[in-house]
């Protein structure tokens, strides 16, 4: 069961836009912020603002061990074996561009390859283009299911990495990874799972999921924008150089030769976001006030109703209808394009995402520029959904 406080710890849900109540349904995008992340922000800003690990003094020594508890914190939260595995970084393009360019240092070479889905974030495919690599998609079905049997013949001597979207922020897709990380392993192949679009939906276990890397951004599971994490088991992580840089990465340092510091902090370059890293700690905490089994069954819950009444509306196409799937609903109405119907809806208070969602490949798979995107949180409801089905049928006679 959803508590039935979990709206008032939002206000910006109450919210009026253009004379309607707001009705947020860009949650893919980026998720509201409980008023327990926003007061630990303002918390540190006023009372706590110092630099982590290297001050002497009593701010610094508080800063760092908030902060350092957060790692454990995520440690848990994802069941990672040791809180050194846990990499804060600014988010989900960071960490993925983190492992392409360390990874890629070592293991890409002109030529070699890297299998992705072909339902990926522009995030999870331009840093590995970057890295030097030829990427090698695994199709998938008019559903959005992915070709299991096409993407173990993907393989060849030349593979060096597997990287692959947990939950499709488009389709709304969640990936068998297990099963992917287990044909990786088996030709003796890495596994990166972005996971942007999973933690804040579904429970993550990353040893049971067995994967070498995941990616997660803050800002999408109810904390700040620019904090992310990246975990990598201990072995991948202590064969990777570092990304970037600066202080913190270093153990000794002369004109001459540098030595780097253990992990995590090889890959923590410079000043981080502390107060960001408070926030994610405090956003991880409401999650888990509420449950995670909670939340998974609330959004299930919304997806059933929402994909029913939207589906009894003329004119719609929609997008993604996986059998196992996150609250995610990609449409078009008629021939309209997405933009208008956004647009429109916008002024009926309604907000959803128009475009092709950084998701270029996916609209060229269906042959459409892009989609409107509607995506549900923890904290949307039945109702939201009857008034964005009405906001619809009211903007439909304009489109059709």
């Amino acid at each position: 069961m959803i508590p039935d406080n979990i709206r008032s710890q939002f206000p910006i849900l109450d919210t009026e836009v253009h004379g309607h109540r707001l009705v947020y349904l860009d949650n893919a995008a980026t998720t509201q912020k409980p008023l327990s992340v926003v007061e630990a922000l303002g918390d540190y800003y006023l009372h706590l603002n110092a630099n982590i690990h290297r001050g002497a003094h009593h701010l610094a020594a508080e800063a760092t061990e908030r902060y350092e508890t957060v790692r454990r914190q995520v440690q848990l939260f994802l069941n990672a074996r040791y809180h050194h595995e846990i990499v804060f970084t600014r988010g989900t393009t960071e960490s993925i561009n983190l492992v392409a360019a360390s990874f890629g240092k070592k293991n890409i070479a002109p030529g070699d390859e890297v299998i992705v889905s072909g339902m990926e974030h522009h995030s999870n495919i331009v840093p590995w283009q970057l890295a030097g690599a030829t990427l090698r998609p695994v199709p998938f079905s008019d559903d959005g299911v992915l070709d299991i049997s096409a993407f173990e013949r993907l393989f060849s001597e030349r593979t060096r990495i597997v990287a692959v979207t947990h939950v499709s922020n488009t389709l709304g897709t969640v990936n068998p990874i297990r099963q992917i990380v287990d044909i990786a392993h088996a030709h003796g192949v890495p596994v990166l799972v972005d996971g942007a679009q999973a933690v804040s939906h579904i429970a993550v276990d990353v040893q049971a999921l067995g994967c070498d890397f995941y990616c997660l951004s803050g800002h999408k599971m109810y904390a700040p924008m620019g904090v992310g994490v990246l975990y990598g088991r201990e072995e991948m992580l202590g064969n990777l150089p570092p990304y970037q840089g600066g202080g913190e990465m270093i153990e000794t340092v002369t004109f001459e030769h540098t030595t780097y510091n253990e992990l995590p902090f090889r890959f923590e370059a410079g000043t981080p976001s502390v107060g960001d890293v408070i926030g994610l700690g405090r956003a991880i905490e409401f999650m888990q006030g509420v449950g995670m089994d909670n939340i998974a069954a609330h959004e299930a819950d919304l997806l059933r109703y929402a994909t029913e009444r939207i589906l009894a509306l003329p004119g719609i196409r929609l997008f993604g209808t996986a059998p196992d799937k996150t609250s995610v609903l990609s449409f078009l109405v008629g021939d309209a394009h997405p933009y208008d119907v956004g647009t429109l809806l916008d002024q009926l208070g309604v907000a959803v995402r128009t475009g092709h969602h950084c998701t270029q490949p996916v609209m060229d798979r269906y042959g459409i520029p892009g989609t409107v995107r509607a995506s549900f949180a923890v904290y949307n409801t039945k109702e939201e959904v009857d008034t964005f089905i009405a906001a619809l049928e009211r903007v439909l006679p304009m489109l059709v």
